[in-house]
């Protein structure tokens, strides 16, 4: 799936839990440039329902896509401003 999208940097939270996922996205994407396309890999189930909410009130980031594949979540955010 990561082929869909060009990655600029990947963000691994694995065996980290809430809210260190989204607490860590926030930070990496702060240091990325607009356009610029964050993947963030997970094993917390609820990162889905997280980045999903925060990317959703959150301007200037717009949340791509999300897949799982052997309890490993993955997400696309781009930076949009």
């Amino acid at each position: 799936m990561s082929s869909q999208y060009d990655i600029t940097e990947t963000l691994d939270v694995k065996g980290q839990s809430c809210p260190m996922p989204v607490v860590k996205t926030k930070g990496a994407i702060d240091d990325l440039d607009e356009g610029q396309i964050l993947e963030v890999v997970a094993t917390d189930s609820g990162s889905t329902s997280d980045l999903a909410g925060w990317a959703e009130g959150t301007e200037g980031v717009t949340l791509l896509d999300q897949t799982e594949g052997d309890a490993v979540y993955k997400h696309y955010v781009e930076k949009t401003a």
